[in-house]
Order: structure tokens, then sequence, then C-alpha cells
């Protein structure tokens, strides 16, 4: 649910009100008791993660390490030249 922000049109007093989406907005001012609340245009928070991080790097996959605790290198296809046919 957004926090949304007020200021009443007679008195001045501006107030932040935690409400859904679905709800009317507010009209009565608290401090002055008139329907004069106006609710101010704001750029909003923006989208808030929430946790430890997302990051490219959280998803890669680690090298695989060794018992020296080195890490193993990727093992390597030799190329070898072909036995040349035999002859009949």
């Amino acid at each position: 649910m957004p926090t949304y922000e007020y200021v009443c049109a007679k008195c001045g007093h501006e107030m932040e009100a935690f409400q859904s989406m679905k709800d009317e907005p507010l009209k009565l001012c608290p401090a002055c008791k008139r329907r004069a609340l106006k609710r101010k245009v704001g750029g909003g928070a923006g989208l808030i993660f929430k946790g430890s991080g997302f990051y490219i790097t959280d998803y890669k996959k680690k090298p695989a390490k060794s018992e020296g605790g080195e890490a193993k290198p990727a093992p390597k296809a030799e190329s070898k030249p072909a036995a040349p046919a035999a002859a009949k």
C-alpha cells in the first residue's frame, strides 16, 4: 500500500496517509476540520527491493575447488591427429 501526501488548501497543513490504492482520497483536514484536503502529486519512491541484493553475480556458477583449496581448471579437449587408414 502506498503512502500519499496531502495538503490543506485552507490552512496549509501537510500530512501523509498510508492507504490502499482503491481508497477514496481524504477530504477532511485533521487540523482545521474543513473539507479542503487535496492529494499532492508526487514522483513516488520508485521500486524498492528488500533483501541482501539482486546482482547478476548472485547466480553465477563458481568454479569447483580441489582439495588443495585452488580452483580446478576446466578440462581441455586434446586434439589428436587422425590415424592413417590401413592399406590392404
